[in-house]
């Protein structure tokens, strides 16, 4: 069974993230929500997930702070940045993270899905 892990304090981009994950994965899968990043951080090395999808600008932890703590142990999930940022500098930082496999605008579209999970 497939893992995904969502990270963002947005309900409405969870909610889209999830519909499409549901529409386009035709396996078994679990995804878990966490609307804060250190939340998430305390209980991922227990999930081990296949997939992080991670917003950038949240309070208290955000998701550069979750990216610098955050080092997979058994599995190295493929981590997507989800942010309403267009930023240049947010896109250069994101490539700087070996983990992160690729930036992504929100909202998240059918395109994004379909590519990662095909």
């Amino acid at each position: 069974m497939l893992k995904i892990v969502l990270i963002d304090d947005d309900p409405i981009s969870t909610f889209i993230t999830e519909k499409l994950i549901s529409k386009y994965l035709h396996e078994p899968f679990q995804i878990y929500k966490f609307e804060k990043a250190a939340d998430a951080l305390k209980r991922i090395y227990n999930i081990s997930p296949n997939y992080l999808f991670l917003d950038l600008n949240m309070p208290e932890m955000n998701g550069w702070e979750f990216l610098e703590q955050f080092s997979p142990r058994k599995t190295s999930p493929e981590i997507y940045i989800l942010s309403s940022s267009l930023d240049q500098r947010d896109i250069n930082r994101a490539n700087d993270y070996s983990q992160v496999k690729q930036y992504l605008s929100k909202p998240m579209i059918n395109k994004y899905i379909s590519h990662i999970f095909n």
